[in-house]
Formats: C-alpha cells, structure tokens, sequence
C-alpha cells in the first residue's frame, strides 16, 4: 500500500505546505519552502494525533492508570517514591492458562510461563514470583537479581515440548494443551504490569482491579478471516484454538483497533473539509481514479494513517512479547511466521512508550513520507510471473517465493483483516475480496492442492514457466540475478544434505534454460536467528544466471565429477578469502558447483540417464566436504588431531584409548598436546579445553609449542570476554599465524553444524564474521616488526 500511494500521490501533492490548521495559522511556517513530501508529513503527523486524542475520548476508560498503593511498597522499597501516585501503564503481561493434567488439581488453571524475567538490566532487574495458596496462586513481583536465575529464566516450561504443573511438578505436554484450547478450556491470566516512572519503568503485581477492565471490553466486530495456512511453523500443525485472525487478539485490543480504523474515515472527511479551507479545488474525483483535489489530498492522508493502523495491529496482539533485555514490546512478526507465543503483553495505545500509537505505529509512517523523493521514485506493478512482458530487454533481479518455507499471501490476511475495512472506501478495487487471493501464489502448500506432491509439481511447473519467462526476455549484455536464502536442512542417507525446496527451485531455473555462472552471498540478513539456534542464513545467496548456450556439450557423470574437484576447492579459497561466514559457505559454494553442472547440454550417468538436480546437489556438497577436509594438511599435526578427536567428541571427555589411536595417526602424544596446553587428561579419560577454560594471561611469543587449535580457542576467549579490541590485541602477538586459526574455524563450524553443536558453532561464524574489524583494530593500535605480518582477509 505504500507504494501504491507513493505512485499515486506524487507530484500531485509533494511538496506543498500541509493542509491542517495549527500550522496554516503560522505565517512563518506557511511561508516555508516546503521540500519534497514535508508538508504531506506534517498532516500525516497533525491527523494521527487527531485520531489518537479522538480514540482515547472513547476508550481511554480501558487503559486506566495504575495506583502504587503504601501495602505495594512494603517489600519494594523501590516503589516508595511513587505511593499513592498513578503511573500510566505501558504494557499489562498476560499468560495462559490450562486446567492441570494431575487430577487431584484439575479444577485450577495452571500458568503456561516461558519465564518470569521481566528486566535483564544491570541492577534493573525485575521478575515474576508465583506465590501458591493452597489450591490456588498468586504473582508477585520482585527487583533484584533472583536467586536461582535459570529456575526464573526458565519459567514453567521444562523442554521445548512441555511445560509443568505449578502445583504437583507433572508435565504438560504441547498435545495436552492443544486438546484444551481447541475445546475452549485455554484461559488467560494477568502476570504483571509495567508502567511509566521517573525516566524509568516500574514493574509491579497485577491487580484485580486491573483484570476486571480489561474484561470489560465488549468488541463489536471481530476478523473472521480463516488463519488455516499460518500455522506451518507450529509442531504437528497444532492450533492452539486459534481458527480465525481475530482469534489472535485480546478484546480491548479488538476495541482498540477497530476504534482507530473506523476513525479513519472520520479523518479523511476532516481532512477534506480542512484541504477546502486551505485552497484546493473540489474536483470530485477520488485519489483511485486519478483525482488531485481535496477528496483525493483526504485519500492519501488516510492511506497513511492505515498503514499507521497496520504497523498496530503488528503490536497489538497476543503474539507480541516483552524483550526484557531491551525493555520494550517486541512485535509479533519478527519473522515471516506466527509462532506460538505462551506469555504476551497488551500494550497500552495512549502511552507514551513502547508500543503506543504516537512513536511506535505513526512515527515511522511519517519518516518514510517525509523521506520520500519524488524524483528516485520507483513503479510497481501487478503482473503475473509465468506470463509478463515487464522485463523484456530490462535487467532483472528478483526475490521469488523459497518453495514452502513462506507463504505469504496466508500471512499477509493478518494485516488485510484490518486494511479492508480501514481503506476500502479509498481504494474498493483493490479490497474487493473478503480475504487475500491465494490460489495463483506460487509457494508449494500442499492444503491448496490436496498434497505434498502435488504441491512440489505446481511450484516446479510454476517456477520453470516464470524462470522461462525470464530467459526469453532477458537483456542479452546482463545476467539474471536471484536472491534465495533458503538453507539446505534435510539429511539423506543415499545422497548427503539436500533440501526439496532449493532442489525443486534449481530444477525450475535448469529446465528454463538457465545456466549459473556463480553465486554471489549478499550480507541482507539480520544474524539474530543463528544466535537463537534457528537453521537460517546470515546473507541471501544471489545466483547468476544466462540462458545456457545453445552449443553446450554433453558431459559423463564422470567428467562432471573430475571438473567439480578441479574448480570448487579454488572457488572454496577464494570464498574464503573474501571472508565469508562459515554459516553461509556450503551455501555459497552451491553456486560454483552448479556452474559446472549447467555448463552442460546434460550430464549423463553409467546408464545414459540425466543426472537430477539433486544428484549433483548431493555430489557438490561432498566435493566441499573432501575440499574442506584437504585443508586440514594446511595445520599443524596437534590441530590435526584436535579436529579428529573434537569430531567424536566435542569438548565431552573420551577414552584415552580411543586418544591414543589418534596419537598414532597424527604423529603426536599426550605429554606434547598437554604442553601445547590445549587438553586435560586423568582417570583413563582426555577431553580439550573449551575456549573460556584457556589463560586470559597467554602469550604466543612464549609459547613453546603454538597451534592454530590454541589460537582460535584463545581469539574466542578474547572476543567473548572482552569484544574485538581484545582479539585485535592476540592477532598482534600472532601475526601470520592469525590467518591459519581464521581459516580452522571455517572446519570447526563444518564439524559443528554437522554434530548440531549450535553454541560452539555461533563462536566459530562470529570470530570469521569479526575478523574484517580485528583486524582493521590491530593495524590501528600496532606497528609491526618488520619480520611480523597482520594479513587482512583476502590478502596473499
């Protein structure tokens, strides 16, 4: 929608001096040069407020403040500053609830808590204690570190499939909690609140007070919107009683969004009235068919305002949490899925903080439209990918759908639920259907098809007729380049690591005519979901494509195999040169090998038969598994056998026997490695040291018997411990040698990512993806000797 009204407002609109009162009353301002959208801006920013004061005359009742009352303060020395004094609430934290699986307490709907901290800061911190009284419970809230602060981290969940019973400590497993809320019996209970202080926020106990009105909101319209296809990301496809997107919010935030988005058109009627006033004409034609009067002025103004209402239903919802490291709400599509979420905060809309309606929603539309230049403006659109002519001698770089990993037009019903009726008088078109059109979306999702086979064929012939699209229009001088994250994550027994979505995607650029001619990783990725554990990217992969020369030969399995390890071990050094992510290098070198694969009319097998996609997919992938295993000749031979044993067992303890065989192997010895420093051994068993466990004091010009196993380890240590001045401080002292722990990482994330060893691994890739600023940091605060070097990546 934003583009759209960026393609139809400007230059009707842009850069004009706004329409509404308060600043057509100033002279000074009215006489301002108003560049680019500013003035559009200004009326953006004037009616939102409008629109926030109008709500709040009719249902700040919902959302009252909350009083510190003298028994509060007894046990919160912190809170005694602020008896008798009545905070405005920023957020209440709600949790839900099921009737305990242990009968002796099945009448007591126990808490479903994900933790209890509410505040991580230094000296800050603030949680949640459940206080039991007989059969029945209580929160309280307490300041100051806990003593047991795993047991309050954790909350009531004990695994990733099952929470415990407050009561009686007996599981409860995801699929219990599933029957329940399907069969209505998941309630919601207040857990906390957190209001505005003194340039700090208070954390306090709920109140009955404080529940009672939020169970007073009486929603006269809820989004009936099925939510069918959202659900891919949850286990074994639970639901959790969620059936339609209204299901995702809380009544008063029901009330609340329903308030603002039936202001809207209040708005624009004000707006109208104020654009006559401030001298536009009153062409009725409106902004969706062209018109640049008042009616239309009123249009634009309401499309922002609607997108404002978007970014709050993003907010205002039961998927949203508290971030207790940062202190704010945390939206609920931090990424492209709705997860399930146990504990949730409903924030308050008239606050003055996070998640409010002033700062939160409307401050970033009005940046985008005061940002805007009409003269870089850009031109979208709709067509279909199978049969367009828009790229016809252009050059084309796309971002298409990643098989069944997304599906957005299910996802993007969440937001249409309150677009439709917020602009479908602005725009009646385009909101002509109840819900988002689904069945030309390109994704593999077997409900639309009845199942997954069909699903995977529909994407496939999809994707080969938009890809063929492509090649038959492309601009001759340029290539085609795609962007595609989507990791290889499925194990194959027969054929290594594989992935049906990268396959079937490969397949349709190959059929269509395509041939790669490289990859190219593009730091886009935000690198939080590696530091969650999640199987993401840090970068998107860009494949290079042309249309495949109508001279290419035939190739043997054979030759295809000997031309593979010919050219991706250099590919492989020079993607690690240029100091690529080790999360990111098996996918990067998907690309190297496909070029050899595509070069080829076809590549034939013992029997005559095409090889598949995912054949040479898997034949890539075990050529940089040998490619990576060749530089372990690269080390020295306790690094060698380091490797070797941290293959078998991490940094877990082993038998010595097992030790011993290696000793052998890698020409080294128990006393030797001991002296290096980097195992332990006693009682039969040998274990290596993990990185916090290596002297902060170490020194490499005093160090005997170096290794690149201790350098990675202690450059770990460091950039853990003390952040990346700390390891710029090591790679001085190491010089060279820098350069061989960098490239031991690349292996030891390999070995991780294979032994899912997610820590140890999130070490190794931010060590690699430090490296460009240790270094730079080294060169600055070192000279060095002449006979000492500090190689920056990429350097010989």
């Amino acid at each position: 929608l934003i583009n759209k009204a960026m393609i139809e407002i400007p230059p009707k609109f842009v850069g004009r001096p706004p329409v509404n009162p308060e600043l057509r009353n100033e002279k000074t301002l009215f006489q301002k040069t108003w560049n680019g959208a500013e003035g559009l801006a200004e009326d953006v920013r004037y009616y939102g407020k409008w629109m926030r004061d109008e709500a709040e005359k009719r249902i700040g009742q919902l959302y009252p403040k909350v009083e510190v009352m003298e028994e509060m303060a007894k046990e919160r020395p912190d809170l005694k500053k602020y008896v008798s004094q009545k905070l405005t609430v920023i957020a209440w934290f709600w949790v839900h609830t099921v009737k305990s699986p242990n009968p002796a307490f099945a009448s007591v709907d126990v808490p479903l808590v994900s933790t209890f901290m509410l505040s991580k800061k230094a000296n800050k911190e603030a949680y949640v204690e459940p206080v039991i009284e007989g059969n029945g419970y209580c929160f309280t809230v307490k300041t100051g570190k806990p003593r047991d602060i795993k047991a309050v981290k954790r909350g009531t969940k004990i695994s990733r499939g099952s929470f415990r019973c407050l009561f009686s400590d007996v599981p409860i497993p995801y699929a219990y909690i599933d029957d329940e809320a399907n069969a209505g019996r998941m309630g919601t209970r207040l857990m906390a609140i957190v209001a505005e202080g003194k340039h700090e926020k208070v954390y306090m106990p709920p109140t009955k007070e404080m529940e009672s009105v939020a169970l007073l909101a009486k929603p006269a319209w809820k989004p009936d919107i099925p939510s069918r296809g959202t659900w891919a990301s949850n286990a074994q496809g639970r639901r959790y009683g969620f059936r339609t997107f209204g299901d995702y919010f809380t009544n008063r935030q029901l009330v609340a969004l329903t308030t603002f988005s039936n202001k809207v058109k209040e708005v624009c009627e004000q707006v109208r009235r104020d654009a006559l006033s401030a001298g536009l004409s009153d062409n009725s034609k409106p902004l969706s068919a062209g018109g640049i009067g008042a009616i239309a002025y009123a249009d634009a103004v309401g499309v922002y305002l609607a997108c404002g209402i978007s970014r709050a239903s993003d907010y205002w919802n039961s998927i949203a949490t508290w971030e207790p490291g940062g202190g704010f709400v945390a939206h609920a599509f931090g990424r492209q899925a709705i997860p399930m979420v146990w504990d949730f905060v409903e924030s308050n809309p008239f606050s003055d903080a996070s998640g409010n309606w002033s700062s939160t929603c409307m401050k970033w539309i009005e940046r985008v439209v005061r940002n805007f230049v009409p003269s870089n403006s850009g031109v979208a659109q709709l067509a279909d990918a199978q049969n367009q002519n828009l790229s016809n001698k252009r050059i084309v770089s796309t971002d298409p759908p990643y098989y069944d990993n997304i599906g957005y037009a299910d996802l993007s019903d969440f937001f249409y639920a309150w677009l439709r009726p917020t602009l479908k008088h602005v725009f009646p078109k385009l909101f002509v259907t109840l819900a988002v059109p689904k069945a030309e979306e390109l994704v593999a999702c077997p409900y639309r098809h009845g199942s997954a086979q069909n699903a995977e064929t529909f994407f496939l012939d999809g994707m080969s007729k938009a890809m063929h699209c492509l090649t038959s229009q492309v601009h001759p001088a340029f290539p085609v380049t795609i962007y595609y994250a989507f990791k290889q994550s499925e194990n194959d027994a027969t054929n290594g690591t594989a992935s049906t979505g990268w396959e079937t995607f490969l397949d349709a650029v190959v059929r269509a005519g395509f041939a790669l001619s490289g990859t190219w990783p593009i730091r886009t990725e935000r690198t939080h979901g590696l530091k969650t554990g999640t199987n993401s990217l840090a970068s998107s992969i860009v494949l290079v494509c042309r249309p495949l020369a109508v001279d290419a030969p035939t190739a043997t399995r054979r030759e295809f195999v000997s031309v593979l390890k010919s050219e991706l071990p250099v590919a492989l050094t020079h993607l690690q040169r240029g100091n690529i992510a080790p999360v990111d290098l098996a996918q990067a070198s998907i690309g190297p090998g496909m070029a050899v694969y595509t070069r080829y009319a076809k590549v034939l097998d013992a029997e005559g038969k095409p090889l598949s996609v995912r054949e040479a997919l898997a034949l890539i992938n075990q050529t940089l598994d040998e490619a990576l295993a060749e530089q372990e000749g690269d080390f020295d031979h306790d690094s060698r056998w380091a490797l070797a044993w941290f293959g078998d067992h991490g940094f877990e303890k082993g038998p010595f026997g097992d030790a011993h065989t290696y000793f052998l192997r890698f020409n080294t010895a128990e006393n030797a490695l001991k002296s290096a420093g980097i195992i332990e051994s006693g009682g039969g068993d040998v274990r290596l040291l993990k990185p916090n466990e290596f002297p902060a004091d170490w020194d490499p010009d005093k160090n005997k018997r170096l290794t690149a196993w201790e350098g990675v380890h202690q450059l770990i240590r460091a950039l853990e411990s003390g952040g990346e001045g700390a390891a710029a401080a090591l790679v001085t002292k190491l010089g060279s040698k820098a350069e061989a722990a960098r490239g031991l990482a690349y292996r030891l994330y390999n070995l991780c990512e294979r032994k899912k060893f997610t820590a140890e691994a999130l070490s190794y890739n931010s060590l690699v993806q430090s490296w460009p600023e240790i270094c730079r940091l080294a060169r600055e605060t070192y000279k060095p000797k002449p006979h000492q070097d500090i190689p920056l990546p990429g350097q010989e």
